[in-house]
């Protein structure tokens, strides 16, 4: 009986691309596997006819001449290449699931390859005035180092690590489930695709050690919270000669007794006495990178704010600067005398309405309201 075309077999055009025809064969490869049919001998050809069209048309060789020849480019009778060495339903599924194992599409990457280390983090507490001058300071991180005595080996001084029995080097190992093949870390070797029969005495094989080292980290001016520093080649040691990782130093902020921060802006409330509010004058306020004097206007009402240009933080990005923005809070006198309580209540039968605009106008919107509310109970 003829074979049909294998492009037909595959449901593909003649210039699909490689991962196309990946795909297609995958669709296929599940639909009729004998595991999911196994009553079913039409579903096990069709499988065994999209196994050997994907073999032939996945081989860039067999495909040229497959495309040139057909079928008789690739019979092994009629003097083709055969099927020996294509793509088999494993690899096309070590593609898909590599990733998850490990595996670089679908392929073991060598254990003996170099790695580099872990990244490290690290939480550096500063204060307002240090995060926003900038500063320098040391820390000590506990991480590891190449081992000095086998210089990073594992192997006791003289000795050498020997290839793994168990992987013979590749660092992984194949595993069957079910109908799947895919490639896990081998057990043995954890990996490294080594073997270490004379293990150092001071690392214990592992080719590392742990150390604590002081570092010097200067901390730019105007970072905030969240913002990090990054130490290149302080993380840990690498695999096998492969470079150290990285160390990430990141920031937070003490919170402040007077200001808080907010981008490049600084916040803080300033309290002011009744008699100020009322006549104006001035309040000595430190900032910090010195004292500055805010100036009080007369009839100044609570929760005024007030904008003192560039006295904010200067961004380590954009170099532009924030401002200071203070929010008065009027305080009422506590703690009054008898006769200071009745130069008050003589003050205050003194004031009209005209004195108190906000309360007049309280007043009015509290009267439509109840206004309102007997005008819907009459309802």
């Amino acid at each position: 009986m003829s074979k049909r075309d294998y492009y037909e077999v595959l449901g593909v055009e003649r210039n699909v691309s490689e991962s196309d025809l990946k795909k297609a064969y995958r669709r296929l490869a599940m639909k009729y596997h004998p595991d999911r049919n196994p009553e079913s001998e039409e579903a096990e050809a069709r499988f065994k006819e999209a196994k050997e069209a994907y073999e032939v048309l996945a081989d860039a060789q067999k495909r040229a001449a497959y495309d040139q020849f057909g079928h008789a480019g690739v019979d092994p009778s009629q003097g083709g290449g055969g099927f020996g060495g294509g793509a088999g339903f494993g690899d096309i599924f070590e593609d898909l699931f590599g990733d998850i194992f490990g595996g670089g599409g679908g392929r073991a990457r060598g254990g003996n390859q170099a790695w580099r280390g872990a990244d490290l983090g690290y939480a550096l507490e500063l204060t307002l005035e240090e995060a926003v001058a900038g500063v320098t300071r040391e820390i000590k991180i506990p991480s590891k180092v190449a081992c000095e005595t086998c210089s990073g080996s594992g192997a006791k001084p003289g000795t050498s690590p020997v290839t793994c029995r168990t992987c013979g080097g590749s660092g992984k190992v194949r595993i069957a489930q079910g109908f799947f093949s895919v490639m896990q870390t081998c057990p043995a070797c954890h990996g490294t695709g080594r073997e270490i029969t004379d293990p150092c005495k001071d690392c214990r094989g592992t080719g590392q050690k742990e150390k604590t080292r002081t570092l010097s980290v200067k901390i730019p001016s105007g970072v905030d919270t969240g913002d990090r520093v990054r130490l290149r080649g302080e993380g840990e040691a690498g695999v096998n000669g492969g470079p150290a990782g990285d160390l990430f130093v990141e920031v937070h902020v003490r919170e402040h007794p007077i200001f808080t921060r907010h981008g490049n802006d600084l916040h803080c409330e300033v309290p002011i006495s009744m008699i100020t509010a009322t006549l104006g004058g001035e309040v000595e306020l430190p900032c910090l990178n010195g004292c500055v004097t805010l100036k009080i206007p007369p009839e100044t009402q609570t929760h005024k704010l007030f904008r003192l240009r560039n006295r904010g933080v200067t961004s380590p990005r954009s170099h532009e600067t924030g401002d200071l923005i203070c929010r008065v809070i009027v305080e009422i006198p506590v703690g009054l005398s008898s006769e200071q309580k009745r130069l008050l209540e003589q003050f205050g039968d003194s004031l009209g309405e005209k004195h108190s605009p906000h309360h007049k106008g309280w007043l009015d919107k509290v009267k439509d309201f109840l206004d309102n509310l007997t005008g819907n109970d009459k309802d």
